[in-house]
């Protein structure tokens, strides 16, 4: 009986132990943003006692992001598992969940997906970004040079950015055909209008390899 209530007790008090960790986690400066960060805002999350903490928001944020006017608050809420930026009620405005390390995701009804992230975080994805514009060459694992192709920063739709193939590509890349591209959690994503995705990732010699991985992999490398 002494067992069963331990066990008890300690699962009703483990979503207090996880609210304050997740607290503690948030406290400090975040970016607000669309999922493409064509719009964002600079939030700092502050500590206190209380439900309703204490926010700054930048003041560009109502213009970036108009609903970030309502945003008096925030808060723990579900099982210490939810980001409540909230209303001077109490109300939400928009709820968090994390969805890997350091970054939540958000959904606001009729609006879309938001995206809430370590600043510091955010400004090394700005500055990656930065880097992956401009022209690639995408090369077999012999290193046979197959095609070339230029990442642009112009908005395909609101997540994409537009990409072109140069001429005499392989007949499979010509055939795949992309026209947008991203960085999507670690990943740089080629598209084609057919929805289509090519995957790729990072490796240890800075250059983009396909995955999943294959005997004869592609490879994209900075021109």
């Amino acid at each position: 009986m002494t067992a069963l209530v331990f066990l008890l007790v300690a699962s009703a008090t483990a979503p207090a132990q996880d609210a304050n960790t997740l607290k503690k986690d948030m406290i400090g400066q975040w970016e607000l943003s669309t999922t493409e960060r064509s719009k964002t805002c600079v939030v700092t999350l502050k500590d206190g006692p209380a439900q309703n903490l204490k926010l700054e928001l930048e003041p560009g944020c109502a213009a970036a992001l108009p609903f970030t006017k309502d945003i008096a608050a925030w808060s723990i809420k579900g099982l210490g598992d939810i980001v409540r930026l909230q209303d001077a009620a109490g109300q939400p405005v928009i709820d968090f969940t994390e969805v890997e390390s350091g970054i939540f995701e958000g959904l606001r009804t009729g609006e879309g997906v938001y995206i809430l992230q370590n600043l510091a975080a955010a400004r090394s994805l700005a500055k990656s970004m930065d880097q992956m514009i401009g022209d690639w060459s995408m090369v077999r694992g012999s290193g046979q040079t197959i095609c070339g192709m230029t990442l642009t920063n112009t908005e395909a739709t609101a997540d994409n950015f537009q990409v072109f193939l140069k001429p005499k590509c392989d007949p499979a890349v010509a055939a795949f055909a992309p026209t947008q591209w991203r960085l999507d959690r670690g990943q740089m994503l080629l598209m084609n209008a057919r929805g289509e995705i090519w995957q790729f990732e990072a490796d240890d010699n800075a250059q983009w390899r396909r995955v999943p991985d294959s005997v004869d992999p592609l490879i994209l490398l900075r021109q």
